[in-house]
């Protein structure tokens, strides 16, 4: 099994990173294989509604997106991590998975997803919401843990004292490591679910 993580930050040694480490090191203990993505300090533009993708079936610009889109596309989870900015994810990690979700056109049903938010005091839980609507527009189950997926800290490195949202970081991958092997076998005994021809309604004033 493999699990794709997208780490938003920044800073190269962060809190968010500390906490995707958490995660890694029970996923290796489970035998799944995992590969991270660092966005954060890279220069992702956003999406220009070009329609481009819907032709060459990728995003027309070429700056990690369209490599990040395969590894997806062979992965069982998803996992998305960011900082919080102003009670909302860095703008960079938004952009790219505006342009990530869009682009990409491979069906993403049943690959368990999960968001990972970081922050000093304020704004995990708007955070929290945001980034995991990428998977409920796109068939995917989210995993949960014992709390909200949170940590706090403020200088790199200080969620390692937040011993509870450490825990928290143990569990959802715990908990995810489970809804993957469920799914496998649920597919290998049932299938996916039965789909209906997609039904597209456009509200005009």
């Amino acid at each position: 099994m493999k699990v794709l993580m997208i780490n938003g930050s920044p800073r190269l040694e962060g809190n968010t990173t500390l906490a995707l480490a958490e995660m890694d090191k029970i996923f290796h203990e489970a035998g799944v294989e995992t590969q991270t993505i660092r966005v954060g300090n890279k220069a992702i533009r956003g999406c220009i509604a070009c329609g481009s993708c819907f032709k060459k079936g990728k995003c027309a610009f070429d700056d990690g997106v369209n490599e990040a889109a395969e590894i997806l596309k062979e992965s069982d989870g998803l996992v998305v991590a960011s900082p919080v900015y102003y009670g909302s994810a860095n703008g960079t990690i938004v952009s790219f998975l505006d342009r990530l979700f869009y682009s990409s056109h491979f069906d993403k049903t049943m690959k368990v997803g999960a968001s990972v938010v970081l922050a000093r005091r304020g704004g995990l839980s708007a955070t929290f919401d945001e980034l995991n609507k990428y998977f409920t527009i796109s068939g995917m189950p989210v995993a949960s843990s014992q709390y909200w997926n949170s940590a706090h800290g403020a200088a790199p490195g200080e969620a390692a004292k937040d011993g509870e949202g450490l825990q928290v970081m143990r569990t959802l991958a715990r908990n995810m490591v489970f809804l993957m092997k469920s799914i496998a076998l649920g597919k290998e005994a049932y299938g996916l679910p039965e789909t209906e021809d997609r039904i597209i309604t456009n509200f005009i004033r």
